[in-house]
């Protein structure tokens, strides 16, 4: 998008903008790099301590909480999105009421330190190639973000953009302030263009990649991606945009299958629980969700079947268990939550199994307000016994609190917990049979 030389002077007087810093090292390459991590970083639905990368996600459809690098095909585009810099020196404006002192005495150091103060001053009078770059070195040297951008734009203005160019790649600072700059106006084609010359093949890629966020029909953003398949981008990178051309042209598919199904009213689940959004250009690990809620039992040949987006995708065990879990917890389907933890040995024998640990798929059963006979059931299931104790007291599963509590042969804390339960109640009279009894040999 080219800007016109009121765009220019709107984007400098705005205070909206900063000028870039050369602190700032991050730019969108080294995020599209860092994106494998995060393809398969699906949140936790619980608040924990854990150091598992997984994403959360609310039942509206969009992730809340902080979000990922790339913890989905969306999540890549806002990974790709500008970082905000940080200036050197307060924005150039235009003081009220001051005066205007157009001298052509000026050097380029006297104008740098003019513009350095906040003045207004014409750079017309630097006409020839060399003033020009004068004043740019000028402006490097007293290393000031926002003086150097002003320079940058008189200079896009008045030089062809293959002598810009060329005086540009030989100065490296001055060369990123444009590229930052260029990338907060929007100035795609310039920037493309820069790229080329520079022949900076994968920044030139990602910059080309990045145009699909500008795309909002479906048909025509998918049919974009996939042209962006065969970009020079590393192998690494070139699968992921492979996954993020595969995700949306099956949220394609899935969109209007369920949008018919929905419409035709004859499905319960869509009866139950109508949709809140659209399942257009969501998250990887939404799709993943959404796919838990409405599409559990479906056969693994079909695209909406959660089974195959684990498979297509490549989510871990973990993962996958965590998003099925809230979802079926969600639905309160008591049966597909059992079934999700229960295996069996090559001996035929069944035991339950949670590969992201009891004590979350016992704060997420409690999230969903499952009976206390199931959370009980999972609470027990919890290997470290202080966890155990601590999660039975917080969800008020005296069952579990009164048993551990015997089993430790902690009688001070039994006779503490019966005062939290009611009076005459079945937890209270077996809290009582077991003081009472002379089988036990209590430590305290």
């Amino acid at each position: 998008m080219n800007r016109t030389k009121g765009d220019e002077e709107e984007y400098w007087n705005s205070s909206k903008f900063k000028a870039f810093t050369f602190d700032d090292e991050d730019d969108e390459l080294s995020q599209l790099k860092e994106s494998k991590r995060a393809v398969n970083s699906l949140r936790d639905f619980v608040d924990d301590d854990d150091d598992d990368d997984l994403e959360r996600v609310s039942w509206s459809g969009e992730p809340v909480g902080r979000r990922t690098r790339l913890g989905s095909f969306q999540s890549l585009s806002d990974a790709l999105s500008d970082i905000p810099a940080k200036s050197y020196a307060p924005e150039l404006g235009r003081p009220k009421g001051e005066y205007r002192d157009y001298s052509n005495d000026w050097s380029p150091s006297d104008t740098v330190r003019r513009l350095r103060k906040g003045k207004v001053c014409s750079l017309e009078r630097f006409r020839s190639l060399q003033d020009k770059l004068q004043l740019l070195e000028e402006a490097v040297t007293v290393h000031d973000g926002n003086v150097i951008t002003a320079v940058l734009i008189f200079l896009k203005r008045t030089l062809s953009k293959e002598i810009l160019f060329r005086e540009l790649e030989v100065r490296q600072v001055a060369l990123r302030h444009l590229i930052h700059f260029l990338k907060e106006i929007g100035d795609q084609k310039l920037l493309l263009d820069l790229f080329r010359f520079l022949d900076r093949t994968e920044e030139l890629a990602l910059s080309q990649y990045r145009e699909h966020l500008n795309i909002q029909d479906p048909e025509k953003r998918k049919e974009f991606l996939k042209t962006c398949i065969g970009l020079p981008f590393s192998a690494e990178d070139s699968a992921h945009i492979q996954d993020h051309y595969t995700l949306l042209e099956r949220q394609i598919i899935i969109e209007a299958n369920d949008r018919h199904l929905e419409l035709a009213g004859q499905t319960e689940i869509f009866r139950k629980h109508p949709r809140k959004a659209s399942i257009l250009n969501m998250p990887l690990v939404t799709t993943l969700f959404y796919s838990c809620f409405y599409h559990y039992s479906e056969a693994e040949g079909t695209f909406s079947s959660p089974v195959n987006l684990k498979k297509t995708f490549k989510i871990p065990d973990k993962q996958y268990v965590l998003t099925a879990l809230a979802a079926r917890a969600k639905l309160r389907a008591w049966h597909d939550v059992d079934a999700l933890f229960t295996t069996k040995n090559w001996l035929g024998y069944t035991k339950k199994r949670a590969p992201i640990g009891f004590h979350r798929v016992v704060e997420i059963l409690h999230k969903n307000n499952a009976p206390v006979q199931i959370l009980q059931e999972y609470v027990n299931l919890v290997e470290d016994v202080d966890t155990k104790l601590n999660l039975a007291i917080k969800f008020k599963c005296h069952d579990v609190v009164i048993d551990t509590c015997r089993d430790l042969k902690d009688r001070q804390q039994l006779l503490a917990y019966r005062t939290k339960v009611d009076k005459g109640s079945a937890e209270e009279e077996k809290i009582d049979a077991a003081l009472s009894s002379s089988q036990i040999r209590w430590k305290n």
